[in-house]
């Protein structure tokens, strides 16, 4: 006892809760860390968008050189300036591009968080799918003991003449199946198991048990999906009004103050003509776009268009969600019924194992009775683990369609 001890201790020290499992993978996962830059790049957008209220500052040095000099001018002029531009009235361009930054910027949040719950939701399928495989498994190895044990007892009989080749035969037949069985469910679950781990971001020794709150007094909220859809439509709105300011007259007032400076001065009679040293220039700029041949109307039409098509995926994806959350509950109901069969199946399957398995050993039945029996509770065992993890994969889908964390239902 102790020795079995030592040997599970270790494996239940490493075993993963479904808990840690989603809170590392809403770190660490690629598609969410992905998303999540994408968030910030939007949250820069914004500022940038926000800075554009203030006045610009240029600072310019130049130099020139003209060959041929006029008597009356310098040849080489050098200097620098100062540049001070502000925009009085731009059509309402700035103030519809920052609503348009914005409402990027909140769609990348609503996506951002759309795929953590997303990855949250793939990584409980993949989760309990593999511990049903795991019962699967289980339950075959179990059966392939009871197998072996029989074709060993079988085999004594028949060097003892008390039994015939076909008995062992089909014994043998029916172990073998049955490692076959039992390493191919070795390989489904290795291959979910990458596919969890791959969602996760780390390797997975082995899973602990997971249950959830059995709870269905939610509100349904809309799902981030959608709305990130709406965020995209307003944003597309804001653009279409920033395309409707190239229309409106543009005021721009700029101040440039300059310092200058000369080689070969000119002068006449000996005398140096005066050059300016230093220059302020006060501009004001009205500017109005008054033909470009439709190109700014076909612009909107096509950013109308864009928000057309997002209004249309809003309406199906809100459809969607309602029809999720309705299959949602009636999986949970039929998934409460499957227990209560499989449970009955179960226990009338060990019932009727026990005393087929007396029967056989005393020689009353044969053995394709006994092996349809072991059969039975086998796949017995199988469908009540299942659908025990059914349950726990259809509430987890009634959480997500209420757009809901579903790790804060976990009991943990």
């Amino acid at each position: 006892m102790k020795s079995l001890l030592l040997l599970v201790f270790p494996l239940l020290l490493n075993a993963e809760s479904l808990k840690s499992l989603l809170e590392y993978a809403q770190v660490n996962n690629e598609l969410v860390v992905s998303q999540k830059y994408i968030e910030h790049s939007k949250q820069k957008e914004l500022d940038a968008a926000q800075s554009n209220y203030y006045p610009t500052i240029d600072a310019a040095l130049f130099y020139q050189r003209e060959d041929d000099a006029t008597p009356f001018l310098p040849g080489t002029t050098y200097g620098a300036s100062l540049k001070v531009g502000f925009d009085v009235y731009d059509g309402g361009k700035k103030s519809y591009t920052l609503k348009q930054k914005s409402n990027e910027h909140s769609s990348a949040i609503f996506t951002y968080s759309d795929t953590k719950k997303f990855i949250t939701f793939a990584i409980v399928q993949d989760f309990y799918n593999i511990k049903s495989l795991e019962a699967t498994l289980d339950a075959r190895e179990e059966a392939a003991k009871v197998l072996e044990a029989q074709l060993e007892r079988i085999v004594r009989f028949y060097d003892a003449k008390l039994a015939t080749s076909d008995d062992v035969d089909r014994l043998q037949s029916a172990y073998d199946s049955n490692i076959y069985t039992i390493d191919s469910l070795k390989f489904e679950i290795l291959s979910k198991k990458s596919e969890l781990e791959l969602k996760v971001g780390r390797k997975i020794d082995s899973l602990d048990d997971s249950k959830f709150k059995k709870t269905l007094t939610q509100e349904s909220d809309e799902l981030d999906s959608i709305l990130a859809l709406r965020a995209n439509k307003a944003a597309l709105n804001s653009l279409s009004q920033t395309v409707d300011s190239y229309y409106y007259p543009n005021v721009k007032i700029e101040d440039t103050y300059s310092l200058y400076g000369y080689q070969d001065e000119p002068s006449y009679a000996g005398q140096q003509i005066p050059q300016l040293d230093n220059q302020n220039k006060i501009m004001a700029t009205l500017n109005m776009r008054l033909v470009d041949f439709g190109t700014i109307r076909e612009q909107k039409a096509a950013i109308t268009l864009q928000a057309a098509a997002l209004n249309e995926q809003i309406k199906y994806k809100s459809k969607e969600q309602k029809m999720q959350l309705s299959l949602a509950l009636r999986r949970i109901q039929t998934t409460y019924l499957n227990i209560k069969s499989t449970q009955s199946a179960l226990k009338s399957s060990r019932s009727a194992l026990k005393t087929i398995t007396k029967k056989y050993n005393a020689g009353i039945v044969d053995n394709v009775v006994y092996l349809d029996a072991l059969s039975s509770l086998t796949k017995a065992k199988a469908l009540n683990e299942k659908s025990i993890n059914d349950l726990e994969i259809a509430y987890s889908m009634y959480y997500y369609y209420n757009s809901k964390n579903i790790e804060e239902f976990l009991n943990e």
